[in-house]
């Protein structure tokens, strides 16, 4: 029987020992240490989630901005192609309201005036028929493309002003509705009559991206354009829209400052480009005025008219060179 309690008794110090050995080993503390290691797990696979779905959130704006840019382009080379610009929408452009129609009944009048001015100041056939298509064809369209370029000059030069109202707007927290009503209402014409087109059409139920792209149309320059950029993916993908439209404003009137000190340094050889260009005509004036027998061989005689147009060819090519090597575009 004392055999058998001593057994008893050794085996459960045995038992004892080796349950203390196997605490001791695996760092038993009652349970904070493997808690603490499964908080931290759960802590880095929280985290490890959130860093995931950040990044997850990243592709996916930048796929969608990188899907709008690639549509926005498209566009662009789509207009591109069909570069020809329309009559009618050139009378669009140029800010006029009469239709096709109206321009050519236009041109045909301005035809007749030139034929009329060519009789009377007694012109051959050949010059009568010159200056009628000249004053059919030319001067009606040359008066729309430069009615168009002022147009455009002046809506570049109020529209920075225009973004600067988006701008205050959105950060008041208006939405961007609304400051686009207000400048249908206050800005300056031509952006005025072009923002109440852009209002206009998002009332009858177009899309602001549908409204943009007509805007563009209306009003094809670059400043519309990063406009319109800016807007649509500030739509699909969101974004502090009051800060994009910022650095869109002053980005232009950088530009536009650029472009001011480019006209300034390049006005000197504007001026001498002038200046030789008019000079033919100058002393050809002068001479006729001084011996009129000396230079009437030039219009008189085959030969001398052959010169001139030869020297009016030479000339022609000369002015398009110089404008080209003063003619910087930003």
């Amino acid at each position: 029987m004392t055999l058998d309690q001593n057994s008893l008794i050794a085996l459960g110090i045995g038992l004892v020992a080796i349950v203390g050995l196997a605490f001791a080993l695996l760092g038993f503390d009652g349970g904070g240490a493997t808690n603490k290691r499964v908080q931290s797990l759960s802590g880095n696979a929280k985290q490890a989630k959130r860093k995931t779905s950040a990044k997850e959130q990243t592709r996916d704006r930048r796929k969608t901005i990188s899907d709008s840019l690639k549509k926005i382009e498209d566009k662009q080379k789509e207009a591109n192609q069909k570069k020809k610009v329309s009559l009618d929408k050139l009378i669009e452009q140029a800010g006029f309201d009469f239709s096709v129609r109206d321009f050519w009944t236009a041109s045909a009048i301005v035809a007749v005036v030139m034929i009329g001015i060519g009789y009377v100041s007694g012109q051959n056939a050949l010059v009568i028929l010159a200056m009628g298509i000249v004053g059919g064809l030319g001067i009606p369209r040359w008066f729309l493309y430069q009615t168009r370029r002022k147009r455009q000059k002046k809506f570049e030069n109020e529209f920075s002003n225009a973004i600067d109202v988006i701008v205050r707007g959105v950060k008041s927290g208006l939405p961007v509705n609304e400051c686009l009503k207000i400048i249908s209402r206050d800005a300056q014409s031509p952006v005025k009559e072009e923002f109440q087109l852009l209002v206009e059409g998002q009332r009858i139920g177009l899309t602001l991206e549908q409204s943009l792209e007509r805007l563009y149309n209306r009003m094809p320059i670059s400043d519309v354009n990063f406009f319109a950029i800016v807007l649509v993916i500030q739509q699909q993908t969101g974004g502090n829209l009051a800060d994009a439209l910022g650095n869109l404003s002053t980005v232009l009137r950088s530009r536009k400052t650029m472009l001011g000190k480019i006209a300034a340094l390049s006005m000197e050889a504007k001026a001498s480009a002038a200046i030789l260009a008019a000079m033919p005509f100058f002393v050809s004036g002068l001479v006729y005025l001084a011996a009129p027998d000396y230079i009437a061989p030039l219009f008189s005689t085959q030969t001398g008219q052959f010169m001139l147009m030869g020297a009016g060819m030479w000339m022609l090519i000369g002015i398009v060179v110089m404008k080209n090597m003063i003619s910087i575009k930003v």
